[in-house]
């Protein structure tokens, strides 16, 4: 489960992983929209979200934190990318004019866009996001949770879970 701030790199950090480990993929914005930013009804995101953690293993990026749960709790380990604000703002801009091709984390006809409710979003997302999260981890003691608060670090993890580099204990993954 890969969780985190639009623009913080969760979908280019799971198509890495994907192709490192050959996990299966699956990136939320596509199931939460039908098409040109509409939602799907959500009964119904719900019901795909439960068919995609019954699978025996996957990769899912993406928030909907309405429904945390569903993966947190069928998860071995959730990363939470909690990146600077202004690294991400950047990020969002910069993919308006650049986004790498084998990153397909939208529903068709979801172009790139900047929306104000996405800037709003984003601004306030620790605010509604970590009360969620600890409750979570204190529910789910199992499930390994692992904080990213930079780019080294997320350089840092790819390394480990592809068994480039050897588990630290200053860093604690």
């Amino acid at each position: 489960m890969i969780i985190g701030r639009p623009g913080s790199g969760k979908s280019t950090f799971s198509v890495m992983l994907q192709k490192s480990l050959n996990i299966p993929l699956f990136h939320l914005d596509k199931y939460f929209f039908i098409a040109d930013w509409v939602p799907r009804e959500y009964e119904n995101f719900l019901s795909l979200q439960k068919e995609l953690v019954a699978k025996p293993c996957w990769i899912i990026d993406g928030n909907s934190s309405k429904s945390f749960e569903i993966r947190y709790r069928e998860s071995d380990m959730c990363l939470y990318f909690n990146l600077p604000k202004w690294l991400c703002y950047w990020r969002v801009f910069k993919r308006l004019f650049y986004k790498a091709s084998e990153i397909d984390d939208r529903a068709a006809g979801c172009n790139e866009t900047v929306r104000w409710s996405l800037l709003s979003y984003m601004w306030n997302y620790e605010q509604r996001i970590n009360p969620l999260l600890n409750a979570l981890k204190n529910q789910y003691p199992k499930v390994k949770f692992i904080e990213l608060r930079s780019p080294y670090d997320v350089a840092h993890l790819m390394r480990v879970l592809t068994h480039k580099e050897e588990y630290s204990i200053v860093t604690g993954f």
